[in-house]
């Protein structure tokens, strides 16, 4: 009896979880960002930033950074993490996890993952990730680059 407890109790919890996947529809995307550097008292985080994202998904972004650690390896490369939200033209929110590595150095180029984490209205239960690939002008303060992944909404 207890085996086919078990039992039922997989198939029942691998149906539902399919279920669950199966009414998202996945995307691929591809684009482009620009943003400036958001100075303290508007950025209460070690660094943020904001603009816009074009293409694949399209509307107004900010980052706010939560934590910052040296690679170890290379002097000028720090490992972040971060929140970013995008606020897509017809004003749901995508939120995200950013993580990844930023050069301080001259080349000032960075690349990072977002992990989408949900939203607001279409973007509710919001999955999926895009690779980020930019540089950073600290003289200008500003971050631009491209994009591409995977978006998925319910």
């Amino acid at each position: 009896m207890k085996k086919s407890l078990v039992a039922v109790s997989t198939v029942l919890a691998s149906c539902l979880a399919t279920a669950a996947f199966a009414d998202q529809t996945c995307k691929p995307v591809v684009g482009h960002f620009e943003a400036h550097v958001v100075p303290p008292p508007d950025c209460t985080a070690p660094f943020c930033t904001a603009g816009r994202v074009w293409g694949g998904i399209q509307g107004s972004y900010s980052f706010a950074m939560t934590s910052l650690q040296p690679s170890g390896a290379v002097p000028s490369i720090m490992f972040f993490t971060g929140q970013s939200v995008v606020a897509v033209k017809s004003g749901d929110v995508l939120n995200g996890t950013d993580t990844g590595s930023l050069d301080l150095g001259p080349e000032g180029g960075f690349a990072s993952l977002i992990t989408f984490t949900g939203g607001t209205g279409s973007m509710a239960g919001a999955t999926g990730q895009i690779r980020l690939r930019g540089h950073l002008d600290q003289a200008e303060g500003t971050t631009s680059g491209d994009y591409f992944g995977t978006l998925c909404t319910p």
